[in-house]
């Protein structure tokens, strides 16, 4: 059970009932402490959070054969379809399409969860807030980084993927120096779906249709980012203007960045058809558009702010859960 557990750790510095109990009428009474001390609060309380991301990791994959390999093997199997419908039916010529379908749903995959898994964390361990006082962003946070752990180890064995196709096709290596970028990307990446998560979670005590939401949102993203298609499609057919505003979407903006800089820019092959009068048009090969910085800058400091806003709103918000739920 939770509840036990949380127990046995919520006094990292000696709390008893009656102090834990004052301190939450405080809270609850004035203006709450800031931003900086809730930090610092939640800090005191690590190894809790620590407790329940490997008590999400461990139930996730209780009596299962496969274990972690299934953060994988989803994905996985859904790019598998994707291929196979891309190149044998609608007949996309793309080395390695598999690769580059895969390196961007991974971190769509996060995203789309993460968000799901948080929406529903607080109302969830409604016997846990009635019972004890800890700090209430732990369960939304939790959730993130279990699902964080599971991106990390899909993306060990995408690297694995990769070494099988160069064993396969030893005649061009697909690792990438601009690989050295991902730790970076994977932080900011966390802080957007942290920030969005802590965002939904709140709104969510207050108002249960903001998980459906989030789930028919999450869905129409799927085909607002480039993860079954190249970037450089919306280039070439909605031009520059086009294309920045289409990328003023973070999470199309992170799809598109991991992979750029973790696969080779393939450049985009338009068959050859006819076109409205019946003259034939030949193929034409549209150059690889490349990551631009002035995205990755407007992207970071949506991240951060949807970050800082995200825990704001909640902090705010999070001494009213009890008398909502």
């Amino acid at each position: 059970m939770l509840i036990p557990t949380v127990s046995a750790l919520l006094t990292p510095e000696g709390y008893d009932d009656a102090e834990v109990i004052v301190k939450s009428i405080q809270n609850a009474s004035d203006r709450g402490p800031s931003m900086l001390e809730e930090l610092k609060e939640l800090w005191n309380y690590r190894a809790l959070l620590m407790s329940m991301v490997r008590r999400e990791l461990n139930i996730r994959y209780k009596n299962s054969v496969l274990g972690f390999l299934w953060s994988f093997i989803n994905p996985l199997v859904t790019v598998v379809v994707m291929t196979f419908v891309f190149k044998t039916i609608m007949r996309n010529d793309t080395p390695n399409f598999s690769a580059y379908v895969l390196a961007g749903y991974l971190p769509f995959t996060f995203f789309q969860m993460g968000l799901m898994d948080s929406a529903q964390s607080i109302i969830g361990a409604l016997p846990l807030i009635r019972k004890v006082y800890f700090p209430r962003e732990i369960l939304p946070l939790s959730l993130v980084i279990a699902n964080f752990v599971h991106l990390l180890l899909a993306m060990g064995m995408f690297f694995l993927y990769l070494a099988f196709i160069y064993i396969t096709n030893p005649a061009e290596s697909p690792f990438r120096m601009t690989a050295m970028y991902l730790p970076f990307l994977l932080i900011l990446n966390f802080c957007l779906v942290t920030g969005f998560s802590l965002l939904i979670s709140a709104l969510n005590v207050f108002y249960e249709d903001v998980k459906y939401l989030v789930g028919i949102i999450t869905y129409l993203l799927f085909f607002m980012c480039p993860v079954m298609y190249f970037s450089e499609k919306i280039y070439y057919s909605l031009g520059a203007k086009g294309y920045y505003l289409y990328f003023l979407n973070p999470v199309a903006t992170m799809v598109n960045a991991y992979r750029k800089i973790l696969l080779a820019p393939q450049p985009q092959i338009t068959k050859e058809g006819f076109d409205k009068l019946g003259h034939k048009i030949p193929d034409m090969v549209q150059a690889a558009v490349p990551l631009s910085m002035r995205e990755m800058l407007l992207t970071s400091a949506i991240s951060l702010f949807i970050l800082w806003y995200g825990y704001r709103v909640f902090n705010k918000l999070k001494w009213r859960f009890v008398e909502r739920v």
